[in-house]
């Protein structure tokens, strides 16, 4: 089953965060838009995504905008992932037997991402890595908070067009 897309209502998210407070979709939405980044720690394009995800969150993130990682891995592990890659936005953990969530949103590869806006449509849905996409997820961000879009890569860095999760 692929992953949900653009259009599509959003399944109601209901996890447990990393540290240990309640997560529900339909609280974050009555604040504003969520963009809501599927992971698992051992994925070599989660690796490398995260990170860029994270300057979004840095530039974005609380102002109007929740952004939030699931991870398809143990709390433990995730945390460790987290420190390891600078991740500073929030994480939650999805059910690692049942996949409650993932499976909710069609997920069969990650990272997946979703911008869910407030009446909790999906309004983005990208699979993988595809700069294409992440260029409309921060050009999106910096409109909901009224800011003019600022490049989030550096000249210098080589980034992917496209990655396959």
């Amino acid at each position: 089953m692929p992953a949900l897309t653009a259009g599509t209502k959003a399944p109601q998210i209901e996890l447990t965060a990393m540290e240990s407070s309640k997560f529900l979709l339909q609280d974050a939405v009555a604040r504003g838009p969520v963009l809501a980044i599927f992971f698992k720690i051992s994925c070599p394009v989660c690796q490398y995504a995260l990170p860029y995800f994270e300057r979004v969150y840095k530039m974005y993130g609380g102002k109007k905008i929740t952004i939030i990682g699931i991870s398809q891995d143990e709390q433990r592990n995730t945390a460790e992932f987290m420190r390891k890659y600078g991740i500073t936005f929030p994480a939650l953990l999805d059910d690692t037997r049942a996949f409650l969530v993932s499976n909710a949103y069609g997920l069969n590869t990650v990272p997946t991402s979703f911008w869910i806006s407030e009446d909790a449509e999906i309004e983005i849905s990208s699979v993988g890595w595809a700069r294409q996409d992440f260029d409309q997820i921060a050009h999106k961000a910096a409109g909901t908070v009224g800011d003019t879009p600022v490049p989030l890569f550096q000249p210098s860095e080589k980034i992917a067009d496209f990655r396959a999760g």
